[in-house]
């Protein structure tokens, strides 16, 4: 199992504080994934399309130099006609390792979300199926669907990583 080791620095995550998300939006609805996963938020650029590849990868881009791919969560989940806009973000994602780009609508904000405020999802017709879930957040009265972007984007069917090793 490879450690990568994060320099901890006053606020992070100790039993019972609560876990730091980044939130965007995918179509009506938003998301949250651990911060800790980004790398940094771009604005949209035009990609390099790959020949043969699944529609959802948008393509790859040179980010400074390392080509990495960029997928559209949109396409991948079916969440309407995706719009490229001046709110349009890819947010750069390390994975074991991996950097790869994600399309979304737009991103909102950094929250913390306490262990208490994050409940099990429900089992219903998600886009994510719910492998995927960590559970729905909730702050005030907004409702974050949290992804495990690990599981995700090193899911098979993404094709992306190679499974990550245990």
């Amino acid at each position: 199992m490879s450690m990568t080791s994060h320099s901890t620095k006053p606020g992070d995550v100790k039993d019972g504080a609560g876990s730091e998300f980044l939130a965007f939006t995918l179509g009506s609805e938003e998301y949250g994934i651990d911060i800790l996963k980004v790398q940094e938020i771009r604005g949209y650029e035009a990609v390099t399309r790959i020949a043969n590849a699944p529609e959802f990868i948008k393509g790859v881009i040179n980010l400074r130099g390392i080509i990495i791919p960029v997928v559209d969560m949109r396409i991948k989940f079916n969440l309407g006609t995706p719009v490229y806009d001046q709110f349009t973000v890819v947010i750069i994602l390390n994975i074991g390792g991996r950097i790869m780009g994600m399309v979304v609508d737009s991103v909102s904000d950094v929250t913390t979300l306490s262990p208490d405020q994050v409940k099990p999802a429900p089992e219903m017709g998600t886009a994510f199926n719910s492998d995927y879930l960590v559970g729905l957040g909730t702050v005030d009265e907004r409702m974050l669907i949290l992804i495990d972007i690990d599981k995700l984007m090193s899911s098979s069917e993404m094709g992306l990583v190679d499974k990550l090793a245990a």
